[in-house]
């Protein structure tokens, strides 16, 4: 049987693909399926689903933007030469089920599916979906949803499935000896990991580099920076930082899922964006966090995230407006003054996961294809 996997353009798409993948792998060894994957060219597809067996079709994508942008005029023809394109690769494939899990890239793969009648699976991550899930949301079997029903928008309830965002268990595999070798960690100060998700949050590492030496006097850091903007983040912090201090601060371009298994796992408190797939990521392993959700998301849902999953006690919000530098450094201090404030967190946040997304996916996967 033939599974094929759409989804657009981030590791935030591409991350629950691989869970639900070894889920089906884990679970089902003597299955016999074949792995597909048709999406607009990306690093992290490529990189990612080609390790798990994936074979992977490339098709344009246009991005909708709900701003004005030259890049519109370009990617507007983008969109029917992609339809015209997954057509084809679906046609030649000819899948039993389609997976998408969402973003622009997914759009054309969904569109042509419908057109040669594919059954469609649907995951949205974000408590608002986007216009490509809005889209497909439409003729999907199955949309399972990240956050509860009562929180996500748009989707009629009697089609959606509360599961949770399908996260890789091998982050668990972690340790905190593991992260001290692999990040030279000194093990003198708590650890504070600091995300900008896969591209990187420049404002968040603007104010994180403008009072890096008053973090580092008390706090070590392990900083995912992004690839964009490794260079010129790491030589300001080479300026701003004393010798002293140098060998608390650990910068890297983009962290592999061996480095963050182990970042995670030695972290005492993260600092992120607010995508879904980092929020349900934070939740498995069960550390107090602070998110800030990038103001910009498409319909807000980076803010809408944040306080669905902040408002049990499992993270502090600050949004980006509020995102002084002094504030944030208050506010750290302030929860590491309150170790049962912390405790709490994280028992919070364990309350919150859902470890079993991606299984459960994958048993209704198998089950449909099996009728």
């Amino acid at each position: 049987m033939k599974i094929l996997f759409t989804g657009g353009g981030t590791a935030g798409h591409i991350f629950p693909i691989v869970a639900v993948i070894r889920e089906i792998k884990r679970n089902y060894p003597y299955a016999g399926f074949e792995f597909f994957y048709l999406g607009p060219k990306d690093r992290f597809s490529q990189d990612l689903l080609l390790k798990e067996g994936v074979e992977v079709k490339r098709i344009l994508a246009g991005k909708i933007r709900r701003y004005f942008s030259f890049k519109n005029l370009i990617d507007m023809f983008k969109l029917p030469i992609g339809i015209l394109q997954a057509f084809y690769h679906i046609f030649i494939i000819s899948p039993d089920l389609i997976f998408s899990k969402g973003g622009y890239g997914s759009i054309a793969t969904s569109i042509s599916g419908r057109i040669l009648m594919v059954p469609i699976f649907l995951h949205e991550s974000d408590v608002s979906p986007g216009l490509a899930n809005r889209i497909t949301g439409k003729f999907a079997l199955e949309i399972f949803i990240s956050f509860p029903i009562k929180k996500t928008e748009y989707f009629s309830v009697k089609k959606m499935l509360s599961v949770g965002n399908p996260v890789r268990k091998e982050i668990l595999n972690g340790s905190k000896e593991g992260a001290k070798k692999l990040f030279k960690l000194t093990g003198e100060k708590p650890v504070i990991l600091i995300l900008g998700g896969s591209q990187g949050a420049q404002r968040i590492n603007d104010k994180i580099l403008s009072i890096l030496p008053n973090i580092l006097k008390d706090y070590e850091i392990i900083h995912q920076i992004g690839e964009k903007n490794f260079e010129q983040v790491r030589k300001e912090a080479e300026v701003v930082i004393t010798e002293d201090f140098k060998r608390y601060y650990h910068a890297f371009p983009f962290l592999n899922e061996i480095e963050i298994a182990n970042a995670y796992s030695a972290s005492d408190l993260i600092i992120s964006r607010a995508g879904a797939g980092t929020i349900f990521e934070i939740a498995l392993i069960a550390k107090p966090s602070i998110l800030v959700p990038l103001p910009e998301s498409a319909q807000n849902h980076q803010v809408k995230n944040a306080y669905a999953y902040a408002e049990n006690g499992a993270s502090l919000v600050i949004e980006e407006e509020n995102l002084r530098p002094y504030f944030v450094l208050e506010r750290i201090k302030n929860l590491f003054s309150q170790p049962e404030r912390l405790k709490q967190m994280t028992h919070r946040a364990k309350e919150f996961s859902r470890p079993n997304s991606a299984k459960i996916i994958a048993e209704y996967i198998v089950t449909y294809l099996n009728q």
